[in-house]
């Protein structure tokens, strides 16, 4: 219990204090790494706080690849955890536009250059695939919450959304599919307590090219990573 209050006297300054960091870089000097560390930074230092345990198993990827990573998500604590994980990675979330409303925060997200999707406008929403096309060109590898939001559900993943599948195919980078599991018991969804004693484990997937596959067979696609990454998921919960 100690940890767990711990962990909540210190997230509300440690979040302002690293967003006001964020918004602080110059964006036109400031070098990838740069813009990198404040929010890799408050990941890696909320699970040190909360004293969560990650067992990562990135042998699949290039530590140096450049990819559109997938994962499932189950919880708040997803966020700093592929922050940590991924630290050598330009990564940017894929996040729904709400986030960027919040005062400060939401501001040091665009700043960071994270990727707002209105989920309900079409328009708003191709623009967003557009932005993120452009920001993977520019070597930023964008991470989708393919299931497109928490799933309260631990025992299979949530059907994928296939607006994820448009913008990996419009990316044209290796899709690398992560599968996650512990998350939903360490922080349910609509839950404010945590377990700090709940393990996490996090297992990459060999990457996909996602030129086996045209924007007309987005749903294959969806089918086809769907399978994948909801056997390995169910593998991890037997093992």
């Amino acid at each position: 219990m100690l940890r767990v209050l711990r962990f909540f006297a210190t997230l509300v300054p440690a979040t302002l204090y690293y967003s006001v960091k964020q918004l602080l870089l110059d964006q036109e000097k400031a070098t990838p790494d740069e813009r990198d560390l404040p929010g890799k930074t408050y990941g890696r230092m909320m699970l040190r706080m909360a004293g969560i345990k990650v067992e990562a198993d990135l042998s699949a990827l290039d530590p140096k690849g450049h990819y559109v990573f997938m994962c499932n998500h189950q919880s708040l604590f997803d966020i700093p955890i592929l922050f940590d994980v991924l630290w050598n990675y330009h990564m940017r979330f894929v996040a729904k536009e709400s986030l960027f409303s919040i005062p400060v925060y939401g501001k040091a997200l665009g700043n960071a250059g994270h990727i707002s999707i209105n989920r309900e406008n079409r328009r708003a929403a191709m623009k967003s695939v557009d932005e993120a096309v452009a920001a993977a060109k520019g070597g930023i590898s964008p991470l989708i919450f393919p299931e497109g939001t928490r799933n309260p559900n631990i025992d299979k993943l949530l059907d994928f959304k296939v607006g994820g599948m448009v913008l990996a195919l419009k990316c044209g980078l290796p899709v690398a599919p992560l599968v996650m599991e512990g998350t939903g018991k360490l922080l349910p969804k609509k839950s404010f307590l945590f377990n700090p004693d709940q393990p996490v484990r996090l297992k990459a997937l060999p990457p996909v090219d996602p030129a086996k596959y045209t924007l007309k067979e987005r749903e294959q696609f969806k089918d086809d990573m769907y399978a994948q990454m909801n056997a390995a998921y169910q593998e991890l919960l037997r093992s």
